[in-house]
């Protein structure tokens, strides 16, 4: 499906500037818009400008354009959930104003202490420190196979310098971390800081972050969240009138295809909730549905995601803390939830045949997505099957809390190459996984696939040994 992208930098948009955009969706014909997993807006049904127009600091990304990176930010934890002391709102709010230019790689600026926002999803993440005003610098380029820290912590106000002389570096010429540094710092005056102590960020239950919530004295936050990530523009038209009226500067766009707005006034809370009600606005979402993550625009998934919450729902099963995401089958394997739930890709030479659907599950070492390491739980398993392998994962998951111990990120960098090895059938896309072995020819967990016969072949398709290609390589 072609989607066009509304760019809003960091998440923040105000009041003024989205009802722009709603005035402008509904000149083109659509009743909603959607939002995307990198606080962007999305327009489901296309978008015929005869121009590109900008509106404010944000711009249009087209289906037929390539560069669509942007700046994720965790502006919209600041103030409602655990944060970094140093790190507020006004902060982030200068860092993103430094950005004069649209990033042609994807930046996140986050605090480590929140869980809305996920930490290492861009080509440089940011990630503030223990100390005021610096930050750690975490790099994966596009072609890069792991990330890596930058040698020293970056100052707050040197964030914008440092992402665009290292987009030109990068542009130039491909180069390893190393290099990356000694040409910065040759051309950079900058106020660096020594790194005295690896990063490490402690794990902590995902959040709620729907309805009507205290914030300070005298103040309230507001979450909203529609199921089928299609927000009506006349509830976001007179919702941003509203937040006009009450003074209200900032709107913030989650991940999680929902938005915050913060700042309501204690004497005004009244106002907004019968407002909502006149609206039919539902706020009181199970939690089973607010943890999931899911692509735009994609029937297939979100008809998956109402089967597995409800079935999940019937059981009276509890996930506080662990998210979920839905995709289809990812080479890249840049997830950011607890557990993912995986479409296989059907075989170009079986598509026209009517087969269900097949599934892989994985789930993120200690379910905490931040480590970046993922193993696989279940292959090529049936729709109906997924229920019971969640409500398996969902009991690990209590049964371990709290018996982890917290390591570095640069520990759990370290062992980033230390795998099992993985590897897939190029004709049915079957995968070998050597934690798991192959039962249904009977070779046991822990062999390797290069010590495998050579007659060894697919268990699905019979494909030789030679078809399969190897996905990561990883020892224990």
């Amino acid at each position: 499906m072609e989607l066009t992208r509304l760019i809003v930098k960091g998440g923040v948009i105000s009041p003024g500037e989205l009802r722009e955009v709603v005035n402008m969706a509904i000149d083109h014909g659509l009743d909603s818009i959607s939002f995307g997993s990198r606080q962007d807006i999305i327009f489901p049904k296309g978008l015929n400008l005869s121009s590109k127009e900008k509106i404010g600091k944000h711009h249009f990304v087209f289906p037929n354009e390539k560069s669509g990176n942007n700046i994720v930010s965790s502006y919209v934890s600041t103030d409602i959930f655990r944060n970094t002391n140093w790190l507020t709102g006004n902060k982030f709010l200068y860092i993103l104003e430094q950005f004069k230019e649209q990033p042609k790689l994807k930046v996140n600026i986050n605090d480590p202490k929140q869980q809305l926002v996920p930490l290492f999803t861009g080509h440089l993440n940011f990630i503030a420190s223990e100390h005021e005003d610096y930050w750690f610098l975490y790099i994966r380029l596009p072609k890069w196979e792991r990330m890596e820290v930058y040698p020293v912590l970056i100052y707050s106000w040197d964030i914008a310098t440092f992402y665009y002389e290292i987009e030109k570096i990068v542009a130039e010429e491909s180069h390893g971390i190393d290099m990356i540094f000694s040409l910065v710092s040759e051309a950079l005056d900058t106020n660096n800081r020594t790194i005295d102590k690896p990063l490490n960020v402690p794990f902590y239950p995902f959040p709620y972050y729907e309805g009507m919530n205290r914030m300070g004295i005298d103040q309230y936050w507001l979450g909203l969240y529609w199921r089928n990530n299609l927000y009506d523009l006349d509830f976001l038209k007179e919702m941003c009138d509203l937040c006009f009226d009450c003074k209200i500067g900032k709107i913030c766009i989650t991940p999680w295809k929902s938005f915050i707005v913060k700042g309501i006034p204690k004497d005004r809370k009244l106002e907004w909730e019968k407002f909502l009600g006149k609206k039919g606005i539902n706020v009181r979402h199970s939690l089973l549905e607010l943890n999931w993550h899911l692509p735009v625009a994609m029937e297939w998934a979100l008809n998956l995601k109402t089967f597995l919450v409800r079935t999940l729902d019937q059981f009276d099963i509890s996930t506080y803390g662990l998210t979920f995401g839905i995709s289809e089958y990812n080479r890249d394997g840049h997830y950011f939830t607890s557990i993912v739930v995986e479409k296989n890709e059907l075989p170009k030479d079986l598509e026209s045949i009517k087969i269900r659907d097949t599934y892989n599950v994985l789930f993120a070492k200690n379910f905490d997505p931040n480590t970046r390491e993922y193993i696989v739980h279940s292959q090529d398993i049936d729709k109906l099957e997924l229920p019971t392998i969640l409500i398996e994962l969902s009991r690990k998951y209590f049964e371990e809390l709290g018996n982890s111990i917290p390591e570095s990120i640069e520990n759990t960098q370290k062992k980033e190459k230390l795998q099992l090895d993985i590897y897939q059938c190029q004709e049915c896309l079957t995968i070998y996984n050597s934690e798991y072995g192959d039962e249904s020819q009977g070779i046991p967990k822990g062999i390797l696939f290069t010590n495998l016969a050579e007659s060894y072949c697919c268990s699905l398709c019979e494909a030789p040994k030679s078809n399969f290609k190897i996905l990561e390589v990883v020892e224990n």
